[in-house]
């Protein structure tokens, strides 16, 4: 094993271990507490003081829209996101107040973004046209219309670029096989023909993208 892998290996355990016993946290049960408090007590120990995590069983939050944040505390909260990470890492936020959910979320809204890896050229490419174009053919949409034109979301749809792809081809997995999302309509139809080849190929861009995607959110393409 080499040293990066042993690195990720070891966050991995030890964020698991943190995050595990939430329901037993002090802060997450205290309305006293300060948003920006628990997201560094707290959800730090997965997705890092500054919303990077290291592992991409975890999402980076830096830079994510605070509407997303928002929609997505709200429905850990309210345990109705019931995907199996869902349940074993965030339903233990069950007494966040409203306050709290609107000071973690700008919290780390406000965080710096960070790019992520660029991989296979061949697979980023394929990813670049499905993620401007859509798959025509099989009915999928392009990701633009609601992601931005260069990932970086619009109003409640997320941002992507810089995210973890393994990350991303789990969520894009859980859209196509379950009904655990509960905001996850538009995303269940989009992606109900994508092969794992296709899912992939747009993870592996998302991450990729460059500097740009920190341009101000671009509006949706009518559809």
């Amino acid at each position: 094993m080499n040293k990066m892998a042993h690195l990720v290996s070891l966050a991995m355990l030890l964020a698991g271990a943190a995050c595990h016993d939430l329901e037993r946290s002090r802060q997450v049960d205290n309305p006293a507490v300060a948003g920006k408090t628990i997201a560094l007590q707290v959800c730090s120990n997965c997705h890092g003081a500054t919303g990077v995590s290291v592992s991409p069983m975890f999402p980076k939050l830096a830079g994510q829209r605070k509407e997303y944040l928002v929609d997505q505390l709200t429905d850990f909260k309210l345990h109705t996101r019931a995907d199996p990470n869902a349940k074993r890492y965030m339903w233990g936020f069950t007494h966040l107040t409203d306050a709290q959910i609107d000071e973690l979320a700008t919290y780390f809204s406000s965080q710096s973004t960070t790019l992520g890896d660029i991989g296979d050229l061949a697979l980023i490419g394929a990813g670049k046209a499905i993620f401007e174009s859509g798959l025509p053919d099989k009915g999928v949409s392009a990701c633009i219309g609601c992601h931005g034109q260069h990932g970086e979301g619009v109003e409640r749809f997320p941002r992507l670029a810089g995210q973890h792809a393994d990350y991303v081809v789990k969520q894009l997995r859980i859209f196509r096989e379950t009904d655990t999302r509960p905001r996850g309509t538009v995303m269940k139809e989009v992606c109900a023909n994508m092969s794992e080849h296709d899912m992939r190929a747009v993870a592996a861009y998302v991450e990729a993208f460059p500097p740009e995607a920190d341009a101000s959110a671009s509006p949706p393409e009518d559809r």
